[in-house]
């Protein structure tokens, strides 16, 4: 077993989180190797209405968000509910809440009510992460990277919906900042996957201690 080379000082329960194509299940994967963690990754390309979703969001927004949450739940109750004598922390690259995060943006009237009440039904159980990191990219490397990755269905995304999504984070960060430790990493400009400099100026300020609320770093890449 690998020992882990680095500490998180707020807990053992860390959840990546970020716009689409901020790099959170990148990030998350690295981590989990450093930390010898158990490695939580969203298996998002499972969902089989989200190609429909993006061509048609008001006709497939209600399917495409009930297989998420029922997938999301599932997940997190095998993997972060048992227990792993070998692996002190957990990473994951996303948290639960999300589900009702993306929901409020593509649901209304009776469709969003009828999954605020599953939502409450199903979260109940889950512990909250003793840190919460929000990768910050602005829209333009979003796309950017979207479209380096080439996923097919993802070209369609427009940076109309990126900045609702963006917003619809920070909207809900402040709702839970008082319950939460959040640290939002500006990351623009760091290729923390290829440059193992920005790797570690990410590392640095997640493992530091940080009381609960908002936290906001930028970090800028040295000019060499």
């Amino acid at each position: 077993m690998k020992e882990e080379t680095m500490h998180i000082a707020n807990g053992n329960y860390i959840v990546i989180e970020g716009n689409i194509g901020a790099g959170k299940t990148s990030l998350s994967k690295l981590l989990s190797t450093d930390l010898n963690a158990r490695l939580i990754l969203e298996e998002f390309s499972d969902n089989p209405f989200l190609p429909l979703f993006y061509k048609n969001a008001e006709r497939y927004a209600f399917p495409v968000e009930l297989f998420f949450m029922t997938e999301r739940h599932k997940q997190l109750q095998d993997l972060l509910m048992k227990g792993n004598l070998f692996q002190k922390y957990v990473v994951s690259d996303y948290i639960f809440s999300k589900t009702l995060l993306f929901a409020g943006q593509n649901l209304v009237d009776e469709e969003l009510r009828l999954f605020q009440r599953l939502f409450h039904t199903l979260n109940a159980s889950f512990p909250k992460p003793h840190l919460l990191v929000y990768l910050h990219r602005s829209v333009d490397n979003l796309l950017t990277n979207i479209y380096k990755r080439g996923r097919a269905y993802e070209q369609d995304i427009s940076a109309a919906y990126l900045s609702k999504i963006q917003n619809a984070y920070f909207d809900f960060f402040r709702m839970v900042e008082h319950d939460l430790s959040i640290l939002v990493l500006d990351v623009e400009g760091l290729d923390f996957i290829n440059n193992p400099e920005h790797y570690q100026m990410v590392v640095q300020q997640i493992e530091k201690k940080y009381s609960k609320g908002l936290h906001h770093w930028k970090l800028e890449p040295s000019k060499n």
